[in-house]
């Protein structure tokens, strides 16, 4: 911490909820012996998400979750990478922007019930995930033992094969005991992940149909290719469309745009995506994508004339679409947004 342009000091507290309080307290105790100064407090984005910055706004205090990839670090920094050289970077970015109105890399802090929103869906989403993981067990089990698959639709998506898996666990002429344990146990965790997707989803849908969703996941599933999973991941990741003004905005938050390396006199060089932003987004566009592409006939002829212009690398039309679709589901999910009143900040609240 430090006073204006003072020297830094170290302070240290347990990250329980006392430690916390004592931190707050003690923060609190030394605004006011400086005649009631204005405490400004900023740490990182992580995945224990916003309750520090829930109490840290309880206690009248401005708090701002800053994210990691935007911080500006030399490589000498990252070669010295400690907590305590990075609590102090995070002063100087505080001071500078407190002091000097600098851009501080502050990310969007979702009001409580999309926090609590996102649970669910993320839920969904991760069941899938585990279920894929599961099936590539299954396939690797199938391989280490020399069992190769001649059942035609090999990659778990017809419930022959899954009909065949369990009369190959079932029968001791074509795996050895061990082999068929572990494969009966892979069937079972498959089987109750079923279960587990198909009640997710209906939580999913429920949730959909509540005042807060309902008219914005109708407008953008009126997109070919987007689903209700497809539109709740966009609307409680990205909460506040509104907040967003123009498409460019769009790309780079989902991180559909190239990264650029320019510094002198050497040219612009494009990379590949920056990759910012919700991981999860970008998964659920990029199948929602493929759909769109196989059903809409104007988004198919989009995808082969970007493909044609670089047939070895097909990748970058299906990002291009990618932006495409989340570009389409902005629009529509702001509007519908707007018109069911969502979303309305004071007007002292900043837009970022």
């Amino acid at each position: 911490m430090g006073v204006g342009r003072g020297a830094p000091e170290k302070l240290e507290y347990a990250t329980a909820k006392s430690g916390r309080q004592a931190m707050i307290r003690e923060l609190r105790t030394r605004a006011q012996s400086l005649g009631g100064a204005k405490v400004y407090f900023a740490y990182e984005a992580s995945a224990l998400g916003f309750g520090l910055y829930d109490e840290l706004t309880e206690a009248k205090m401005t708090c701002y979750v800053l994210a990691p990839s935007r911080i500006g670090r030399s490589p000498h920094q990252r070669r010295r990478k400690t907590d305590e050289k990075d609590a102090e970077r995070l002063l100087d970015i505080v001071r500078g922007h407190v002091l000097a109105g600098n851009p501080i890399p502050a990310v969007w802090v979702p009001d409580a019930q999309t926090r609590d929103d996102r649970e669910v869906v993320r839920a969904r989403i991760d069941a899938v995930e585990k279920r894929t993981a599961v099936k590539v067990q299954i396939r690797t089990l199938l391989k280490r033992q020399g069992t190769p698959s001649s059942f035609k639709g090999a990659r778990g998506r017809t419930k022959g094969y899954w009909a065949w898996l369990r009369s190959l666990a079932g029968s001791d002429q074509g795996l050895p005991a061990g082999a068929r344990v572990h494969l009966k146990s892979l069937l079972r965790q498959a089987e109750a992940l079923d279960q587990e997707i198909a009640q997710l989803d209906q939580e999913v849908a429920a949730l959909a149909e509540t005042e807060r969703y309902a008219e914005p996941v109708r407008e953008m599933m009126a997109i070919r290719g987007a689903g209700v999973l497809t539109a709740m991941a966009f609307l409680t990741e990205m909460g506040d469309l509104s907040r967003f003004s123009n498409r460019k905005q769009i790309g780079a938050y989902l991180g559909l745009v190239p990264s650029s390396h320019e510094s002198g006199e050497q040219d612009d060089r494009k990379g590949h995506i920056t990759g910012q932003g919700s991981p999860r987004v970008r998964m659920i566009l990029n199948q929602a994508t493929w759909i769109w592409i196989r059903y809409d006939p104007e988004a198919k002829a989009l995808y082969e004339r970007i493909a044609a212009k670089n047939p070895k690398h097909k990748k970058i039309a299906l990002v291009a679409m990618m932006r495409h679709l989340a570009i389409r589901l902005w629009h529509a999910g702001r509007e519908a947004q707007r018109r069911a009143g969502l979303f309305q900040r004071r007007p002292t609240e900043a837009a970022a």
